[in-house]
């Protein structure tokens, strides 16, 4: 009777090596052995870009910089689900096509809205 054995990668895989949870623990212990313990008033700073802040981290930013990312991010995410479409497009023949072509006119008339409300106007 023959028996199965498995291979190595996939043996490895299901347990940890003693060498990555060993050069984990290296690499933790050297980083805080040489990190600076120095903190001056930059460190504090929000942002640490070398650029000299002007005003606080609390600002208040215009509620149109929302409504943009939000549209960028809902636009942004729609066109991905055109991928799987794309991919079985020669499946799915005229009526992939159809829902095609009506899902791009949902997005288009939700475009036009936005840019007819002043959504996408920057100043």
């Amino acid at each position: 009777m023959a028996t199965h054995s498995t291979s190595g990668a996939a043996a490895q895989g299901q347990q940890s090596s003693p060498w990555a949870t060993g050069f984990a623990l290296f690499t933790l212990v050297v980083s805080g052995l040489i990190a600076s313990e120095k903190y001056n008033k930059v460190k504090f700073e929000p942002y640490e870009c070398g650029i000299e802040p002007i005003t606080g981290a609390r600002e208040r930013y215009s509620i149109r910089y929302y409504l943009v990312a939000m549209l960028f991010v809902i636009f942004d995410v729609e066109t991905v689900f055109m991928f799987p479409w794309a991919v079985i497009f020669d499946k799915l023949l005229l009526f992939g096509l159809i829902e095609m072509l009506v899902f791009i006119f949902i997005l288009v008339v939700g475009y036009y809205y936005a840019w007819q409300k002043g959504a996408l106007d920057w100043a």
